[in-house]
């Protein structure tokens, strides 16, 4: 299936300590962390509140147990302040990643995003929708943050994510279609278009070649039913298990993988599956994700 030189395996280290949340895996150190994901049989991570700010320091404490940074999360903020701002943040995170060796960055626009707040449903229609001349800002401002990556070997991968004004698939099509592929790629997350009610084979049929980086994560549908019917925040869904790892929810990840490979898809599959540590151990968890992907994904 998957070309092994240029798919790699990597997981978040979401499921240890959480940034919107960081009472939730509080006891769990970096180097816990990081040993935990390697000794579970990946080879890769993003970046977490944990990790050291020397970039010297987090790569020598990666390289001695075989791992490397596959991406970073970036807010974007373009649709309410200043481009320039912007870049400046940006160029200040490409410098970092670049003495990691990274070489791909996920960018998830944050102007007035609800993901963060306790109080408010996120299935509810409460979230906020550009109006045409944001629509504008945000997509040329995307373009030019792109670019930059590019310029310097990156790849801008955009989050789609919930509570956010990108969070449907036609917002998610909308962004793609007025941005520039060659800088605009997309960071695929199937379980942010599940939660969203969307398909993410059916999507990834339409929109493969556009995609630069994966993050799999499964959704337990009881849950979801719950965050529906109790209106819950998307933080008190995370807390109450609406993610998992691939293969424990419901999610067809067989169909996702096949799309991927057959496309020739080149990367990271990246597991990034927030829950409560004390809930669900993240080692385990970790090692069952490891074992899923081998057995269904063949790599």
């Amino acid at each position: 299936m998957f070309n092994k030189d240029s798919v790699f395996l990597g997981i978040a280290p979401i499921g240890w300590c959480n940034d919107d949340m960081p009472e939730l895996g509080k006891e769990n150190t970096f180097e816990q962390t990081i040993s935990e994901m390697a000794l579970a049989g990946f080879t890769g991570c993003e970046i977490g509140n944990k990790y050291p700010s020397d970039p010297a320091v987090l790569k020598e404490a990666l390289d001695l147990r075989g791992m490397r940074i596959a991406s970073r999360w970036f807010s974007s903020f373009l649709i309410t302040k200043p481009l320039n701002e912007n870049v400046a943040s940006f160029k200040k995170e490409l410098d970092f990643l670049s003495a990691v060796k990274a070489n791909r960055i996920n960018v998830s626009e944050q102007s007035y995003s609800i993901q963060g707040k306790t109080d408010v449903p996120v299935l509810e229609k409460e979230k906020y929708v550009m109006n045409e001349s944001e629509w504008k800002t945000f997509t040329t401002g995307l373009n030019e943050l792109g670019k930059i990556a590019a310029d310097r070997g990156f790849k801008l991968c955009f989050h789609h994510h919930m509570g956010t004004v990108v969070q449907s698939l036609a917002e998610t099509e909308r962004m793609m279609e007025e941005t520039n592929p060659e800088y605009v790629h997309l960071c695929y997350d199937t379980g942010h278009f599940t939660f969203a009610g969307e398909d993410p084979a059916a999507i990834l049929k339409k929109h493969v070649k556009r995609v630069g980086h994966v993050h799999l994560k499964d959704v337990r549908a009881d849950v979801l039913k719950k965050v529906k019917e109790n209106k819950w925040s998307f933080l008190t869904a995370v807390k109450n298990g609406a993610f998992t790892v691939p293969g424990d929810g419901c999610i067809d990840f067989d169909t996702v993988f096949k799309l991927l490979a057959d496309n020739a898809y080149t990367g990271w599959l990246l597991v990034e599956a927030e829950q409560d540590p004390a809930k669900a151990n993240p080692f385990k968890y970790a090692k069952m994700a490891r074992a899923f992907i081998k057995e269904h994904a063949k790599i």
